[in-house]
C-alpha cells in the first residue's frame, strides 16, 4: 500500500504546523509553547485522553480503535530544538536568535500529529495507539524522564516505535537495522593539578599540560589496543584548556570529551580503561586528578521481531527496494534508547534528501517527507492492531 490517500490530502496542513514549530524553537525541557500546541491539536482531533507534564513537559495522547479491545503500542516524537543560530533563508526561519530546529524535531512532532489526526478520524484498528511527544532529546534525557515517570506502565504500552529523519537518504526511502543502531554516549571531564611556576624552570614544577597531552594520546589506545578491531568504540577529547601566558607553567589543565560504543560490554571496558589510563598517567607525572564521568544515553538497540515488522510496514509504503535493512550503525546517540530498554520496539530513519546535515545551521526538515512519515505511523498502528 503506497502513501495513504487521506494523509496525502493532509500533508500541506501538516507542513504548516511544522513551519510554525520551526519559527518558535525551544530547548531541552523548556518546550512549553510546543507542548501547548501539541495538546491543543490533540484536543482538536478528539483523542480519547491527553496527559501533560509527563517527564516534566512531555505530552501523551491516547487513541482507541473502533474495532474493540486489543494490544497497545506507542509512537514517539521529540519536540526540542538546538542552541544554534539559524543560517537558512526560509520564510519560516527561527524567530529566536541562537535557537533553531537543526535536527528536524519540528518535522517529527508534526508527522506524529498528522498520524494522530488520521488515527483519531479513522480508528481503523483494534486496541490503543499511544502518541508520545517527548522533550529534551538533545542532551537532557527526556526519554529517560518519561520512562521514569511511568510512561510504559501507566499506558500499558507493549511495543514502542521511533523515527528520525536522515539527510543523505533520498526522499521516499527508509533505513533500519536489527540490533545496535546508534551508540551509547558517555561524557567525561578531567581536572589535572600539578605545580605551577616559571616556564624557564620546569624542573621546579609539575606540568599538567604534559600530563594532559599524554592522557590524550594514551586514551586513543582504548580503540586501537583494547577493543577488538571489528568492534566499534570512539574516544574523542574535544576540549583541552590550560595556561594563561607563554612564560607560566599552569597549576591546572582540563580535558573534556566523549566515549561512544555499540555494545554494553565495550562501553564498560572503555569506561574501565579510561579511569585506569587517566589515573595512571597522572600518577606517572606526579599530578593529582579529579574525574567527572557521566553515563549518558545507552545503545539504541532495535529488537528483532519489531524491526522485521517495522521494515515490512515501511516496504508497504515505499516499496521493498526503498527500505535499506542493513545500514551501518551510527556512532551518534539517541535517548529513544531508554524506551527501547523498557519495551521491545524499533527505531527507523526516514530520508530527508540532499539537505544540510543534522545540527548544521543551514539544515531544514524536508516537508516532502511528511506523507511518507505520517503514512508509516498510521500503517504501523493499523497493521499491528488489526482486528
Amino acid at each position: 500500500m503506497p502513501v495513504v490517500n487521506r494523509i496525502a490530502e493532509l500533508a500541506d496542513e501538516v507542513a504548516l504546523w511544522r513551519q510554525d514549530l520551526h519559527r518558535h524553537p525551544e530547548l531541552m525541557f523548556d518546550v512549553f509553547r510546543t507542548a501547548g500546541v501539541v495538546e491543543e491539536k490533540l484536543r482538536e482531533f478528539g483523542v480519547d485522553e491527553i496527559v501533560t507534564g509527563l517527564g516534566r513537559t512531555g505530552v501523551v495522547g491516547v487513541i482507541k480503535g473502533r474495532k474493540g479491545e486489543g494490544r497497545t503500542i506507542g509512537l514517539r516524537a521529540d519536540m526540542d530544538a538546538l542552541p544554534i543560530l539559524e543560517a537558512t533563508s526560509v520564510g519560516y526561519k527561527s524567530e529566536t536568535a541562537g535557537k533553531m530546529h537543526a535536527c528536524g524535531h519540528d518535522g517529527h512532532t508534526a508527522m506524529l500529529l498528522g498520524a494522530a489526526r488520521y488515527l483519531a478520524e479513522t480508528r481503523n484498528f483494534a486496541g490503543t495507539a499511544i502518541v508520545i511527544f517527548q522533550p529534551a532529546e538533545e542532551g537532557g534525557g527526556g526519554g529517560r524522564e518519561m520512562v521514569n515517570d511511568g510512561l510504559m506502565d501507566r499506558f500499558k504500552i507493549e511495543q514502542v516505535y521511533g523515527m528520525h529523519n536522515m539527510p543523505g537518504i533520498p526522499l521516499g526511502m527508509f533505513a533500519i537495522r536489527q540490533g545496535p543502531f546508534l551508540a551509547s554516549a558517555d561524557r567525561f571531564e578531567v581536572e589535572i593539578t600539578g605545580h605551577g611556576g616559571h616556564a624557564a624552570q620546569p624542573h621546579d614544577c609539575i606540568d599538567p599540560i604534559v600530563a594532559g597531552a599524554q592522557m590524550v594520546n594514551a586514551l586513543q589506545t582504548i580503540a586501537s589496543r583494547n577493543v577488538g578491531p571489528v568492534d566499534s568504540v570512539v574516544v574523542s577529547v574535544t576540549q583541552f584548556h590550560a595556561g594563561t601566558a607563554n612564560n607560566i607553567i599552569p597549576q591546572t589543565a582540563h580535558i573534556t570529551g566523549t566515549i561512544r560504543a555499540l555494545k554494553k560490554e565495550t562501553r564498560a571496558l572503555a569506561k574501565q580503561r579510561f579511569h585506569e589510563i587517566v589515573e595512571g598517567v597522572a600518577a606517572l607525572n606526579k599530578c593529582k586528578v579529579s574525574i567527572d564521568f557521566e553515563d549518558g544515553y545507552p545503545v539504541t538497540f532495535n529488537h528483532a521481531d519489531e524491526t522485521d515488522f517495522a521494515t515490512k510496514v515501511a516496504q508497504e509504503i515505499v516499496g521493498e527496494d526503498k527500505v535499506m535493512t542493513n545500514v551501518p550503525p551510527v556512532m551518534g546517540a539517541e535517548d529513544f534508547s531508554y524506551m527501547l530498554e523498557a519495551r521491545p520496539g524499533a527505531f527507523i530513519c526516514i530520508g530527508n534528501g540532499p539537505t544540510a546535515g543534522l545540527h548544521h545551521p543551514e539544515y531544514d526538515f524536508n516537508d516532502k517527507a511528511i506523507p511518507y512519515g505520517v503514512s508509516y505511523w498510521a500503517r504501523l498502528v493499523e497493521t499491528a492492531l488489526v482486528a
